[in-house]
């Protein structure tokens, strides 16, 4: 079982939406034996608290399910439980580096790396720019290459 865990601030955005897309990729694709998919927060500002309104509607417009899903901040244990550990901006990837052992450095990714001509580009936090839409085409964009990338890990 691969296991995957997608990373912003508040873990009611751009994480919750990646945890959300992932996970419908996964149950079209019969992989629910395979790869198990799951969202934090680096801050704990949102905690416990369901996917934004705005992420709701378009994951509702989309036909993507995101029942069950809370903001949680991420913990020590989770460098050791998750295979593959993605956040979203560069702010989030300082974050994860200070944080994991040393051993678990390898398994942290910036979410548009997996595209070819990223150059490091982050996706903005929607909660600022109010970009949702683009929000969800850029992780709906790039969420098949990462299953690919996962199925061959």
């Amino acid at each position: 079982m691969k296991k995957v865990l997608f990373v912003c601030h508040g873990n009611v955005c751009r994480s919750a939406m990646a945890e959300a897309i992932l996970r419908k990729l996964i149950k079209e694709k019969h992989l629910e034996s395979t790869v198990s998919v799951d969202s934090a927060a680096t801050s704990t500002e949102e905690l416990g608290n369901p996917p934004h309104p705005a992420v709701r509607r378009i994951l509702d417009d989309h036909n993507v399910d995101y029942s069950n899903q809370y903001a949680r901040q991420i913990e020590y244990n989770d460098f050791k439980k998750y295979d593959l550990i993605i956040g979203m901006d560069h702010e989030n990837i300082r974050n994860l580096i200070h944080w994991a052992p040393k051993n678990d450095l390898q398994k942290i990714h910036l979410y548009l790396d997996i595209l070819d001509d990223s150059d490091g580009v982050e996706i903005s936090d929607p909660w600022y720019t109010g970009e949702f839409d683009k929000t969800f085409r850029q992780i709906n964009e790039a969420m098949p290459k990462w299953l690919d990338y996962i199925l061959a890990m």
